[in-house]
């Protein structure tokens, strides 16, 4: 397997402040749209911003599956909200952190210093954090069926 990949995401304007996001390699389409708290942004539609925390907290689970299991940690169930912080930077707008609070059920008790260990090194390997310049922030949360 090689070391490059691309992947292709297509944008179609639709109207005003809304467009139409899409990859010949998937099977959805999604709306896209300034968010709200801009100037014409509109509610209810998925914005760049709520994407851009979303790359990184689907990242985070991908990579979380992957080191779990390498890593041979039984767990029954995992999810994640992220919250990324949008603020004014030198007269620009970034995120500049986004907040992972990851909730993972354990059944064996004992595993929970390795369950904070495997979503650790999770965050540390995920692509997508490691691709931008936003802190990435974990707050894991570990619970027992």
């Amino acid at each position: 397997m090689s070391d490059n990949h691309q992947y292709q995401v297509h944008l179609h304007w639709a109207s005003d402040r809304k467009g139409i996001i899409q990859s010949d390699a998937l099977n959805t389409k999604i709306e896209v749209a300034t968010p709200p708290e801009f100037p014409k942004g509109i509610a209810g539609i998925w914005s760049p911003e709520h994407l851009f925390v979303g790359a990184v907290n689907s990242c985070f689970m991908t990579t979380f599956l992957a080191v779990a299991e390498n890593s041979k940690l039984d767990f029954s169930a995992f999810e994640c909200n992220a919250i990324g912080m949008l603020e004014k930077v030198e007269g620009k707008f970034q995120i500049t952190t986004i907040t992972l609070f990851p909730q993972l059920t354990l059944v064996d008790e004992d595993k929970k210093d390795k369950a904070l260990r495997v979503m650790e090194m999770s965050e540390k390997a995920c692509l997508v954090s490691n691709s931008i310049r936003s802190q990435v922030v974990l707050e894991p949360v570990v619970l027992f069926a």
